[in-house]
């Protein structure tokens, strides 16, 4: 029973990997398209423009700071929402965000920078973060530290997870506005286009995880 079960957390944690790298690339064209990116980004764009970082940092190693933070903040008054998956969306979140981006500033030509190119990458970025955050949930292992912030105040606060995920994006986007952070159409469209994109990519990011976790049997916890 004991393999099985560690033989499960094993696909968990590659689906979510998986779900984290696909994720992360929405995020790039997001960066890239400079028309503002998803709220959480927002927040670390801002405290990495307006704080005085050595000059070997960089958007993912600010990244992985926030969420570091985020984390033992949580260990100290949420512990059991920690598990194996929100560290590792804590630790390679950031570094998969610098290697995308390295790959689509050396595959895309630079001179790709008029409107109409930003507007596409800013749509696909919206899709494809939306279908790597589902498959990220129903990996089971874990969420990252900025989606848990919400979990745990949704819970805490027996209110609908919903409305405080749009309390606590809108809360991470003004403080990222404030402190520099690119806010424009782009934060409008992720705020309107995540949410139904990952609505119609959960059943099939739900039948991925259940077609690779078929094989191996005591599954449920």
């Amino acid at each position: 029973m004991k393999q099985k079960n560690w033989a499960a957390l094993a696909v968990r944690i590659v689906l979510l990997l998986a779900g984290l790298t696909i994720a992360h690339l929405g995020v790039a064209l997001f960066l890239r398209s400079d028309l503002g990116s998803d709220p959480f980004n927002v927040l670390v764009q801002g405290l990495y423009r307006v704080l005085p970082w050595p000059g070997w940092m960089t958007h993912g190693r600010v990244h992985l700071l926030v969420c570091l933070l985020i984390v033992l903040v949580l260990l100290g008054i949420a512990r059991s929402y920690v598990r194996v998956g929100t560290l590792l969306c804590m630790a390679l979140g950031g570094p998969i965000i610098d290697v995308w981006n390295a790959v689509l500033a050396a595959a895309l030509p630079p001179d790709m920078t008029g409107i109409g190119w930003r507007v596409l990458e800013l749509v696909l970025g919206c899709i494809i973060l939306a279908f790597g955050m589902t498959l990220v949930i129903c990996s089971e292992a874990g969420t990252g530290p900025n989606d848990l912030v919400a979990v745990v105040l949704s819970d805490r606060t027996r209110k609908p997870f919903g409305p405080v995920r749009v309390a606590v994006d809108a809360g991470f986007a003004a403080l990222g506005w404030v402190l520099g952070g690119v806010v424009g159409v782009g934060t409008l469209v992720c705020a309107g286009l995540v949410g139904p994109c990952a609505q119609v990519c959960m059943p099939v990011s739900r039948r991925i995880c259940d077609a690779c976790l078929k094989g191996v049997k005591g599954l449920r916890t």
